[in-house]
């Protein structure tokens, strides 16, 4: 019986490095898998595009690939990842520029086809969360990306290709493709497509089914987090897997941590609609077979419904936000006195500000009303959504002004503006997205 070794290189954009560059030197892998792109990261990157056509990709890519590429290379894995985000054809020039400078000969594909912003503006979808349709955006759209499947990066394998690289594609399905190439699994083994889903459901989150995210002291202790180990997952042909990491890493993988990980942005374990598939890991079953060695089995699976969840972004305005702490007796009451100031004063000044949030951190920030007796210091932080940047300076400027204008004894106070991109869900045809797969060669 065949089986393979994936690791998980990243679970977000911003990801330690250290732990892949761990798993490419000494994983023994056959392909090391970087998932980097959330929902907003995506409409940022095609801002950055906007203003740079050679912009758009992972800002991390560079060093991260430059980091494992060597060991990864010279051990024979093979890398796939999202990092291409807005730009996967600028970040495959990339990559493969830094080969050139490594001295190394390989292929880098481009997986493409997921940018369907002509296909969002042709029509006027219904927005999932809101109830509403997308021409309630009018010309604040800036971008919208669907969730590629497989298909796509199994092609580029096929084709030889040593790194791939794309923009969205629905996270298990950059684990679920090795499984298909190299199983040869067919686009209806559905149990089988189920049961590689859940074992990608898994790992795409890296640190988190390692014990990152699951640390609660002295409830869910979990040992030398500083150097959390990333994950492997040794899959056999039939799907079953066992999640396990390097010896001697920090973290720990046990049941507890693949079933927090199991469960992680599922909304129902029987229908996890996927682009590839309907996954139902409703009979999964995790057991524990030796220390940081889980085995899992049990994911299944039934034909996806015809459709592609598209994230589309758009300008959402800016966000204007100030800060100041007072210390000592009376901090509380002159917290509250120095919001009502605020609030007051953006009335008065007529600042258009459609949505306002105040808090008193370390008092109600979180939980309003539960706090019991009188803390020694309170910082308060005033935001609000404005139609301008202008408009959202003003609000910091209000802050600022308590200094000499407010209640007694305020300190280290902090302004910002940022704008703020909106992310909302449409679902299209998936035949109206066309995944290309673009290989470049590198040769030294």
């Amino acid at each position: 019986m065949r089986s393979i070794r994936l690791g998980a290189g990243a679970g977000y954009s911003g990801d330690r490095i250290e732990p892949a560059v761990d798993l490419a030197t000494s994983g023994d892998l056959d392909y090391l898998v970087f998932e980097c792109l959330a929902e907003r990261t995506i409409a940022l990157a095609q801002g950055a595009r906007q203003t740079d056509p050679d912009a758009g990709y992972d800002p991390l890519l560079e060093q991260r690939i430059r980091a494992v590429l060597p060991a990864a290379f010279g051990n024979g894995t093979r890398i796939i990842s999202n990092m291409g985000a807005a730009n996967p054809l600028a970040a495959a020039r990339r990559i493969g520029g830094i080969a050139r400078e490594l001295g190394l000969s390989l292929k880098v594909a481009a997986v493409t086809g997921d940018d369907v912003l002509d296909v969002v503006k042709s029509g006027n979808w219904p927005i999932e969360e809101t109830g509403g349709h997308v021409s309630d955006l009018g010309d604040r759209i800036l971008s919208a990306n669907a969730y590629l499947g497989a298909a796509p990066i199994v092609e580029a394998l096929a084709a030889g290709a040593d790194v791939v690289v794309t923009g969205r594609v629905a996270d298990p399905a950059l684990f679920l493709a090795p499984m298909i190439h190299e199983f040869g699994w067919t686009v209806d083994a559905w149990d089988n497509l189920g049961q590689g889903t859940l074992v990608g459901h898994l790992m795409e989150c890296a640190g988190q089914v390692t014990g990152g995210y699951f640390a609660d002291p002295g409830k869910k202790d979990v040992s030398d987090l500083a150097r959390l180990g990333f994950p492997i997952a040794e899959i056999r042909d039939d799907g079953e897997a066992v999640i396990t990491k390097l010896s001697g890493t920090g973290g720990a993988v046990t049941v507890g941590t693949c079933k927090e990980q199991l469960l992680y942005e599922i909304h129902d374990p029987a229908a996890y609609f996927q682009p590839d598939l309907v996954a139902d890991f409703s009979d999964a079953s995790v057991e524990e077979i030796a220390p940081d060695r889980v085995r899992i089995v049990g994911g299944r699976g039934r034909p996806h419904n015809g459709s592609l969840k598209v994230s589309v972004g758009y300008n959402d305005g800016w966000i204007g936000e100030g800060e100041i702490s007072y210390a000592g007796p009376g901090a509380v009451a002159r917290g509250r006195l120095a919001i009502e100031i605020v609030r007051e004063r953006l009335a008065i000044t007529g600042v258009a500000v459609s949505e306002i949030r105040a808090d008193l951190i370390g008092v109600d920030s979180l939980y309003p009303g539960a706090s019991r007796g009188e803390p020694a210091e309170v910082r308060i932080r005033i935001a609000g959504r404005t139609r301008s940047q202008a408009e959202a300076l003003c609000i910091g400027n209000e802050v600022e002004t308590l200094y000499t204008n407010g209640p007694a004894g305020g300190g280290g106070a902090s302004k910002t503006t940022r704008r703020t991109i909106g992310v909302v869900s449409v679902l299209i045809p998936r035949e109206r997205a066309q995944p290309r797969v673009e290989m470049l060669e590198v040769t030294t």
